[in-house]
């Protein structure tokens, strides 16, 4: 998060001359403001206090790692918010498109000014960046933006570890606050997949088993090193049980991305049925190629680009897989159109 200087009126210079650019910008109550209403700075630190913890509670089913949903964080914050008169007005400050393949990327610089009870305001820039096969590119990078903001300028707790111990004084929570977090929890429980026993007992295992605190390993360093697909597999795979979180894992993604990319693929032979093959996976792997031809990409371009996001090919792919792929090359093939 950056925070740039923004002069207002009254600090404007006569003659048009290059200023520094400031590390914090703050813009004063209006004139007429209470003089007892609480500024910006003070309302930030009583929201913090309020603030409740937000886990890692969803998880991504293609590529196995958990994250915090941007509808969790605001959930979490928007009781703590009104409680104390923050609210937050966002504009998008630079705004760039590009297609990248068959995906839009979308870079965003988004301003946020937080306004305290009394009419005085901070002011951030955040940047945001996102990819999506249609028109939903813009709405993540958004989305992305306000997560960080929200986490960076509340430092918002990320676990229970993070909220103040039981013998300093802070507020009970709110009735209004107290429905929020159930709510919330209650959400997150109809979310979370039945594991059966197994998942149950790891959860309700001592502290004495699990695994020791140490050195975090250099996940990045070693994935640019392996030698394999199967060698960087298990460095994600290690990076995921350590708990890293989505955006480094999707740096290590983009490590792999660029290997594949670098690398001569031969071109993959045509899909032969096998006699055991189930019908509805074959019917779903002819479906996924006839999209692939509306989009624009032969039979080759779209067994690399399933096999870079699936880490599979085709022929080998669930229905699930075959059929997510299918819907994703038709609504990109629209996109062309319009």
């Amino acid at each position: 998060m950056t925070l740039t200087a923004l002069p207002t009126f009254a600090e404007q210079p006569v003659a048009p001359t290059p200023v520094p650019s400031a590390d914090v910008v703050y813009v004063p109550a209006p004139t007429g403001a209470p003089a007892d209403a609480p500024r910006v700075f003070a309302a930030i630190n009583a929201v913090m206090r309020d603030a409740m913890p937000v886990g890692k509670n969803q998880t991504n089913t293609q590529q196995n790692y958990k994250f915090r949903g941007i509808d969790d964080v605001m959930s979490a914050m928007a009781g703590p918010l009104r409680a104390h008169g923050v609210f937050i007005l966002p504009t998008i400050a630079e705004h760039a498109q590009q297609r990248d393949g068959k995906m839009t990327r979308t870079v965003i610089t988004m301003r946020y000014r937080v306004y305290g009870p009394a009419g005085d305001c901070l002011v951030a820039d955040v940047p945001g960046e996102a990819f999506d096969y249609a028109d939903k590119s813009t709405n993540k990078a958004q989305s992305a933006a306000l997560k960080y903001l929200l986490f960076t300028l509340f430092m918002l707790p990320v676990d229970g570890r993070s909220i103040d111990d039981g013998d300093r004084h802070h507020p009970e929570p709110t009735p209004e606050q107290r429905a929020e977090h159930a709510q919330r929890q209650q959400r997150q429980q109809d979310r979370r997949p039945q594991r059966g026993q197994q998942h149950r007992s790891n959860r309700a295992a001592p502290a004495s088993q699990q695994r020791p605190a140490g050195p975090r390993r250099d996940y990045l360093a070693e994935a640019q090193k392996a030698p394999d697909r199967a060698t960087f597999d298990k460095v994600r795979a290690a990076a995921v049980a350590d708990g890293a979180p989505g955006d480094y894992l999707s740096r290590l993604d983009a490590v792999a991305q660029q290997r594949a990319a670098a690398t001569p693929h031969p071109r993959p032979a045509a899909p032969v049925p096998q006699p055991q093959q189930d019908v509805e996976q074959a019917a779903a792997l002819g479906e996924m190629y006839d999209a692939a031809r509306t989009a624009g990409l032969d039979q080759t371009e779209a067994a690399e680009a399933f096999a870079v996001r699936f880490q599979c090919q085709p022929a080998a792919a669930t229905v699930v897989h075959l059929r997510e792929m299918r819907d994703d090359l038709l609504d990109a093939a629209k996109e062309v159109r319009a």
